[in-house]
């Protein structure tokens, strides 16, 4: 008791209020807003109750295994979703794991799709009933007829061949299931999830414990909202990044009484100001969107780890053989996630196959679909009628670099350092998706992220812009602004060119200039009196103090002493 009293000083005014709720909650929860401490508090409280924490993946269970550990909290089960449903049904049954998934060429083989004519359309279809039972698997769909696949297609060449092959496209999928279901071939992740919610189980826990819920499968939930046990969703709308994997934001699926973490201890008001300005964005198409982000937290003394972040693979490697190759600014990297996944497509075509197809060098392609290609040119036929976005992406990589790419790639693998070195490497290089939930003092953004330019010329121009699509590009900049700590370097590119009152169109307090990126930075007391006052801290300055922001917060928010800050608000009055 007197543990959880020292741990419950140290809580906000938010997280006293969650861990003294009652019944079922969810949680809206800022970037960096100690949601793993308010848990830990709420688990504490609840010493005598049976507690399940359903993690988002295998390094986040690990993670808060040993904070649980580390408090005591034996009657929390850590858990993921799929290690979940391995244990109930795989463990001891005759199923075997797929464990990468199904390649296209394997699919096509398994199914015997070589009867269809057309040029690559066994490939096509393929690619589609691959979809279609991804689709199915996350889904709370009982069969996989009740799917409304064309739904998901938004190319439309894709769409048009969906709607031509409709029937083989369902036909094939509820084969292929079949298969997987008798054993007759070795089963996906998806597939024993999608099974264990099919078998409509209950859990034996008194409290569960469902974190990351805006990126939440539906079969997941569906699990979850099943049970009797009190129910617990902790997440953030605005970091839903995962809707092409057919994830749904659980927040807005239920009427839970809704509680909220906004105070992020990772950065300072000046970042929380620019993460709020880039989920603003979102009031041009959703008129409701609301967020309020404080940043309470210090800058790190020092800087000891940098990351580049990029919205794309493709535009990660570009900025990647920039820095390492072009310009030789750094000299050691580390690729969050192994570098071979920034290289291949998630069916197994590698970025050499594509190379090879582009210099004619058939006989040295591996991939069989690459292979079934005559050039180029035929490949992007096929993207454009699966709306392949990965294979999309290597080929856009092996047309900016030709054939200088293989040995840029081998350079990038020479000079990458190991997991357990990655703090000593000159730059960590990851996108959106692989870095969520870390964090890092430096954070230069790649420049392949949306704009608020692009956005108001998507909504001018387009009647029926996927709404849902645009507000997951603006949450992938949103996650990315967040990972810094300290700093961030932004692109000009990604700067709006009209809105002088948008942190990320002009930049704040200690804002430098560097090649084509402005930077973000939290400022310091150091010699405050001494430093000359730029221009747009003028302009920033008279702009909050109008707002009526008192003295000591400017002082606190511009790094200078209040005497300072009274000063030259007289000295610009007097001007004025």
């Amino acid at each position: 008791m007197v543990r959880f009293t020292y741990f419950r000083a140290m809580l906000t005014q938010e997280q006293e209020a969650i861990v003294n709720s009652t019944g079922n909650i969810k949680i809206n929860a800022v970037a960096g807003s100690g949601k793993t401490t308010t848990l830990l508090a709420y688990a504490a409280a609840r010493p005598q109750q049976k507690i399940l924490y359903l993690a988002f993946n295998k390094a986040v269970k690990l993670e808060a295994e040993k904070k649980f550990s580390a408090k005591r909290q034996h009657h929390v089960k850590v858990d993921t979703a799929h290690s979940l449903a391995f244990s109930r049904i795989v463990a001891g049954s005759k199923y075997t794991i797929k464990t990468e998934g199904y390649k296209i060429p394997e699919i096509v083989e398994i199914l015997q799709l070589n009867n269809y004519t057309g040029k690559h359309t066994e490939y096509i279809l393929a690619t589609h009933i691959s979809a279609l039972i991804a689709s199915f698997c996350n889904s709370n769909k009982l069969k996989v007829q009740e799917v409304n696949y064309e739904d998901t297609v938004t190319d439309a060449e894709a769409l048009e061949f969906v709607n031509r092959h409709k029937e083989a496209i369902l036909y094939q999928a509820r084969l292929f299931l079949d298969k997987m279901n008798k054993a007759e071939i070795g089963i996906t992740h998806d597939f024993y999830l999608k099974k264990l919610q099919l078998t409509k189980p209950q859990l034996p826990y008194d409290v569960i414990l469902f974190d990351e819920g805006q990126d939440a499968s539906e079969a997941m939930l569906d699990i979850f909202l099943s049970q009797k046990a009190i129910k617990v969703i902790v997440g953030d709308s605005h970091q839903q990044i995962y809707g092409w994997r057919n994830a749904v934001n659980s927040l807005e699926k239920v009427a839970y009484p809704t509680f909220h973490l906004s105070t992020s201890f990772r950065f300072n008001q000046e970042i929380a100001e620019l993460a709020t300005e880039v989920i603003g964005w979102k009031k041009r198409f959703q008129k409701n969107t609301t967020i309020t982000v404080k940043g309470a937290g210090k800058p790190p003394e020092k800087v000891k780890t940098r990351a580049v972040v990029a919205r794309t693979n493709a535009g990660l490697l570009v900025k990647a053989i920039e820095l390492l190759i072009e310009k030789k600014e750094i000299s050691s990297v580390y690729f969050e996630g192994r570098i071979e996944n920034y290289t291949y497509a998630s069916d197994g075509a590698s970025i050499y196959d594509v190379l090879n197809l582009y210099t004619g060098e058939k006989g040295r392609i591996r991939d069989p679909l690459i292979a079934s290609m005559a050039n180029l040119d035929e490949l992007e036929d096929y993207i454009d009628n699966t709306g392949d976005a990965q294979l999309r992406m290597l080929v856009e990589v092996v047309k900016e670099y030709g054939k200088k790419i293989a040995g840029y790639i081998k350079k990038l693998k020479e000079d990458h350092l190991e997991h357990n070195d990655k703090e000593k490497a000159d730059m960590i290089f990851s996108t959106v998706h692989r870095c969520k939930g870390m964090e890092y003092d430096e954070v230069t953004l790649a420049g392949d992220f949306i704009t608020e330019d692009k956005i108001k010329s998507i909504l001018a121009r387009q009647d029926d812009a996927n709404i849902p699509k645009l507000a997951e590009e603006v949450n992938l900049l949103y996650v990315a602004v967040t990972r810094t700590r300290g700093k961030i370097n932004i692109p000009e590119e990604l700067l709006s060119e009209e809105d002088d009152a948008t942190p990320v169109a002009k930049p704040k307090t200690t804002v430098q200039y560097a090649a084509k990126s402005r930077t973000y930075q939290a400022s310091r007391n150091t010699n405050s009196g001494q430093k000359p006052w730029k221009n747009n801290e003028d302009i920033r300055l008279l702009r909050l103090f109008a707002d009526g922001k008192p003295v000591i917060e400017l002082a606190k928010f511009f790094g200078r002493t209040p005497v300072d800050v009274i000063r030259r608000i007289k000295e610009l009055n007097g001007k004025n």
